[in-house]
């Protein structure tokens, strides 16, 4: 499954590198190989994942069968979620997923071999230097490399920015927002109203006016987002959320 099994990084300049050929190989699938990429996640298939290997060789195939396997794996079941989102939102979503990856399998070696504090900076400071996937598939790598000196205020305004898309209206969720204290009490007899009988499709449990839900457009059960791994974030990027189960249903079929 993985190409790093022919040798195993132990100094901080060979976990380096390693980390540089695996972003590498990710980066070449979300970029310029990013129609085969976009082929191989078919939501039809099982659970897949995009491995980046230290040739710099990218790779979609299902997760390790051992348990637990030689490596951190990456993000389950990258295709389903490839045609209930734009093309660029997915990508995107791939990207941030594998930037995280990246980083597990690294300080997976650092603790395998031994890294002491000093060592787990200098390796993080190294692949800091680096854009990171996400980076480099938006297109914020670029910018930054041409004006370095308004890198902070462009922090800034991006912050701004993701502040505001988080208060805007996300769809197929519930959750509780503040109320004006004459509103309160009628609008909480109607949420228990309407949601007191709602119970999550994963846990069973009840609703809960302070917790994040989210709808399955095929089955049209409610979930928690926590049992479900979706984030409001995350929720405003979907157009036809499916949950595990009916998502499970449709590769089988």
């Amino acid at each position: 499954m993985d190409g790093g099994a022919a040798y195993n990084p132990r100094t901080v300049e060979e976990v380096f590198r390693d980390f540089k050929g695996r972003r590498a190989g990710m980066i070449k699938a979300l970029t310029t190989d990013v129609q085969e990429f976009y082929r191989l996640c078919d939501p039809e298939k099982e659970n897949l994942c995009l491995y980046g290997h230290p040739n710099e060789h990218w790779e979609v195939n299902l997760p390790a069968e051992e348990v637990p396997p030689e490596l951190p794996e990456p993000v389950l079941g990258i295709n389903f979620a490839r045609d209930g989102m734009l093309e660029k939102d997915w990508l995107s979503l791939v990207a941030v997923h594998s930037d995280a990856w990246l980083l597990a399998v690294s300080f997976f070696f650092g603790a395998r071999f031994g890294f002491d504090k000093a060592d787990r900076k200098r390796l993080f400071n190294m692949m800091n230097d680096l854009p990171t996937i996400f980076e480099v598939v938006a297109g914020t790598a670029k910018k930054q490399s041409k004006d370095k000196s308004s890198f902070s205020n462009n922090s800034s305004n991006r912050s701004k920015s993701n502040s505001k898309r988080g208060s805007e209206p996300r769809p197929k969720f519930s959750k509780a927002e503040p109320k004006d204290e004459e509103e309160e009490e009628g609008v909480e007899e109607e949420d228990e109203d309407e949601q007191g009988e709602t119970q999550c499709g994963a846990c069973g449990e009840s609703y809960a006016a302070d917790e994040f839900w989210i709808c399955c457009d095929l089955c049209e059960n409610w979930f928690h987002g926590k049992c479900v791994k979706i984030t409001p974030a995350r929720a405003e990027h979907i157009k036809q959320y499916k949950c595990p189960s009916c998502s499970n249903k449709r590769a089988r079929s």
